[in-house]
Parts: structure tokens; C-alpha cells; sequence
């Protein structure tokens, strides 16, 4: 998966960069439900998903963040389902070499979770693998947008040092995502600490010891369901 390693860490390159530039802002979860239900607004949330799906490279990072975080006012969200196609990718990727019938079915198997889940960021990592591997460049270019819509939005919330700086995920698979894509390893502990997770960080050039994500929606999905 040595490939697959260095497709992450130059895309980390990439987060460096924009996470230096970035102004921190959390999200306004109560004005983004608003905006994506407004037929007539920009942020109209079918807009955007049809934007986002054509990997429509103009959406504004307002854009890109009313998407992220819109979806966790859509039916079909839900952060803690995990769908048999997304296993099924994750049990490919474990083998030490794929043979060219593996990267097929990792198409195959990416489109189902995806479709499922448009937002799901290793579903669609393990999809970029398989196309750099099978030199479909511009397949792998269209996806490579999405991804960079999403972690647009991610990387605009928070740095993740402190409480205060938080990166704010909708699906707390995101934060490992994260961790990988900057060229961090998890340190094997996490805590709740109110609605913060902390992921503490493996031993780094950065000297990072550890992360803190915002998981607000998380809970208050697990909230409902005990209703």
C-alpha cells in the first residue's frame, strides 16, 4: 500500500497549506439548516449535492461547508452505520498486493458506498487508490475534487490542538481519515470529553500529541435514536 501512502501524505501537503491560510470558523448548525432548506438560496442543500457529485470546482468554501455540515439534516444520515460495501472495500485494501480484479471491484464497491453515503471520505480514498493505480487520470481528478470539497470545509472548522480550534466532524470515522491524511498515526487512546473526542497522536515531527474533534451531531444522533 505504499502507493496508497504517498497519494495521502502529498494530499496532506496540500492541507498544510490550506489549514495555514485558513480563518478558523465553526459551524452555525442552526443557520446552515436553515440556508439548505431555502429553495431560493445558493446553499439550497439539492444544489449542492448535484454540484458537489459533478465535482463542480466553483462551489465557494461556503458552499463546500453548508454541504459538509448540511448533511446531517438529510434522512439518510447516519454516523455510526456502517454498510457491508464499505467493509467489503476495507477487507480488499488489507491485502498486501491488489491484483487488477481487486481494483475493479474497488470501483465497483466505492460506488455503492458512495451512493450510500456520498460524503463517506475512505470509501472514496480507497476509490482514488484504485483509479492512480489503473492511470485513469481523469476519473482521478473528478474524485480528487470531491475529496478536496469535503476536507475544504473540515479544515476550515479548526486545527484540532485545542478545544477552541476543534476540527468539527459529522461521522467520527472523519477524524482518522484526517489523521491519515495529515501523516499522523493514532496514539490508541480516545476520550470523550463533553462533546469533544480527543484522539491522542503517535509520535511525530510536529510533536503533536494528540487532536480534538467536535462530534455535536454525532450525539445528538445517538440522542434521538434513545428517544
Amino acid at each position: 500500500m505504499k502507493k496508497f501512502q504517498l497519494l495521502l501524505l502529498l494530499f496532506a501537503f496540500c492541507l498544510h497549506a490550506q489549514a495555514q491560510e485558513n480563518t478558523f470558523e465553526s459551524p452555525n448548525y442552526k443557520t446552515i439548516e436553515t440556508n439548505i432548506k431555502d429553495k431560493k438560496s445558493d446553499f439550497y442543500y439539492p444544489k449542492l449535492m448535484a454540484r458537489y457529485e459533478v465535482s463542480d470546482t466553483t462551489m465557494t468554501l461556503e458552499q463546500k461547508r453548508h454541504l459538509y455540515y448540511g448533511y446531517t439534516f438529510q434522512l439518510t444520515y447516519n454516523p455510526y452505520k456502517n454498510s457491508s460495501a464499505s467493509e467489503s472495500l476495507s477487507e480488499i485494501m488489507k491485502k498486501e498486493e491488489l491484483s487488477t480484479e481487486d481494483l475493479t471491484e474497488i470501483i465497483k464497491l466505492s460506488n455503492v458506498a458512495l451512493k450510500e453515503n456520498p460524503l463517506d471520505i475512505r470509501s472514496l480514498n480507497y476509490r482514488l487508490y484504485s483509479l492512480e493505480q489503473q492511470n485513469k487520470i481523469d476519473e482521478l481528478k473528478k474524485n480528487l475534487i470531491k475529496l478536496e470539497i469535503i476536507v475544504d470545509a473540515l479544515v476550515s472548522s479548526g486545527d484540532g490542538i485545542s478545544k477552541e480550534t476543534a476540527f468539527y466532524v459529522i461521522d467520527t470515522s472523519h477524524e482518522y481519515d484526517l489523521l491519515a491524511m495529515f501523516g499522523f498515526r493514532f496514539g490508541g487512546e480516545q476520550s470523550l470529553i463533553e462533546h469533544y473526542d480527543y484522539l491522542t497522536v503517535a509520535k511525530n515531527e510536529d510533536n503533536v500529541k494528540g487532536l480534538y474533534f467536535d462530534v455535536t451531531p454525532c450525539l445528538d444522533y445517538l440522542a434521538r435514536k434513545k428517544k
